[in-house]
Parts: structure tokens; sequence; C-alpha cells
């Protein structure tokens, strides 16, 4: 039985002269909700791509569900699912048939992927919402019908990247209690985000990143006690002496 956890080791990738990943090394634990924090440009985007099978290392090795990143990524497809930074969709598809197409993809059965997605389209918050064309939704909208299909495959692992930017707080709450469902399906969690409440409301561990290098990693309420801080901005701030998210 393959393990739903992650192993990253020594990972590094270059983009001729600069690296975006600078000897990375982790590991989420099966069941895990695992955040990545860190500014823009630090190297979170790289590294779920990576680990998901989109790019190729320059060196090092990530193991994810027991399938190398490498050599096993038609196996590593099969347990994953993806909520990416740049959301993926038809503008002509109503958000459900946006679902649907995806679930198809997988070859679910109709049965299966009707009950699903209506399912976690309720859950989500978006109900009659979803027999609207996608190209009228809202940038909240997109972000919520982005994390159903990402999940619709019932996914062992799942990569949020940014998952809640562009909704107003109430939505961002509601989706919240949708992730933290993952975790109590035993579903493994990695969540990129900048929304520093969002990490500590929701993630077992926290690792940030800086430059592609990590510079901390432990549970938020441990990394705050450790530096005396209220908050993990403050943990950043006193770790490099500027904020992980600039001011806009």
């Amino acid at each position: 039985m393959k393990s739903n956890g992650i192993n990253v080791q020594n990972l590094v990738k270059k983009f001729s002269s600069i690296t975006a990943v600078d000897d990375l090394s982790f590991t989420v634990n099966a069941g895990e909700l695992f955040g990545l924090l860190g500014p823009n440009g630090a190297g979170k985007t790289t590294t779920i791509n990576i680990l998901i099978g989109l790019l190729k290392p320059t060196s090092g090795k990530a193991v994810v569900g027991g399938y190398d990143v490498l050599k096993d990524a038609r196996h590593l497809r099969s347990i994953i699912g993806v909520c990416p930074q740049e959301p993926a969709y038809y503008t002509y598809l109503t958000g459900q048939e946006n679902v649907e197409l995806f679930g198809n993809l997988h070859h679910m059965p109709k049965n299966i992927l009707k009950n699903r997605a209506q399912d976690l389209i309720e859950k989500i918050g978006l109900g009659e919402d979803a027999k609207r064309k996608a190209g009228d939704y809202s940038g909240g909208m997109i972000r919520r019908i982005s994390l159903v299909m990402a999940l619709i495959n019932d996914p062992d692992i799942a990569f949020l990247d940014e998952p809640t930017v562009a909704m107003d707080p109430q939505s961002r709450r509601a989706v919240w209690q949708f992730i933290r469902d993952l975790k109590t399906q035993g579903k493994t969690v990695i969540l990129t985000t900048h929304y520093i409440e969002e990490a500590e409301a929701l993630c077992d561990r926290v690792g940030i990143i800086d430059n592609g290098k990590l510079i901390a990693l432990n549970t938020p309420k441990a990394l705050l006690a450790e530096h005396n801080v209220e908050n993990l901005e403050e943990v950043f701030i006193k770790i490099t002496g500027r904020k992980i998210r600039e001011e806009v």
C-alpha cells in the first residue's frame, strides 16, 4: 500500500542563472495539512510544479504518495488533485460542465461523477451558480469552482496553490471549512497562501521559504513561541527583515 506522504530531498531548480528552488528538503506526513509560506518569487509555485510532475528538477529527489515524480509521473497523476494559481477553465461552459469535463478526463463513472460533482458544488457554496456560464463568474467564484475541479477525482493528495485569492472574507471562511474537511477525510494537503491568518487557522505545520530556501519549519504555535511573536508574518520579518506580503 502506498503512503500518502511527501518526501522532498535536496531539491534544486535553476532557470538559466536564476535558482528558483535551492537545496529544499522537507517531509509532509500522510494526512497532514502542510502550508508553504513565502513572498512572491520565493519558489512556492515552482516547488508545487515539480511535485505534481509539471517541471523537472535540476537535481534532488521528490517522492509523492510513494511515486517518484520523475520516474512515475503517470501513476502520480492518478492520486493527486491540483488547484493551480492560475485557474484553467472554459468560459463558455457552466461551472458544473467544467467540473464534469475534468471528471470525464479522469474516466470517472457517470453516476459517481454526477453525485460527487453535486456534493462538492453544494459544499463549496455555489449551488445554482454552477448552472451559469463560468465566463460570468467573479474571481472568487472561479477559485471555488477550480477547487471542485481539482478534487472531483477524490485524490489522496491535494495541492492548493493560493486557493482563496480574490475571495471576500465570508467566502474565504467557507473555503477554509471545505479545506478542513479534506483533512478529516484523511487526505494529505499542501497549501500555499499569502494570508497569514489562513495558514495559522488551517495548517498542522508550515514551511517558510525565501529565495528558494527553507528558512523555518514547525507548527504555527511552535514558531510563534520560538520567535516570541504574535503571528507568522512577524516570524518572517524577524528572520528576513521584511514582510511576506508586500503592501498594495
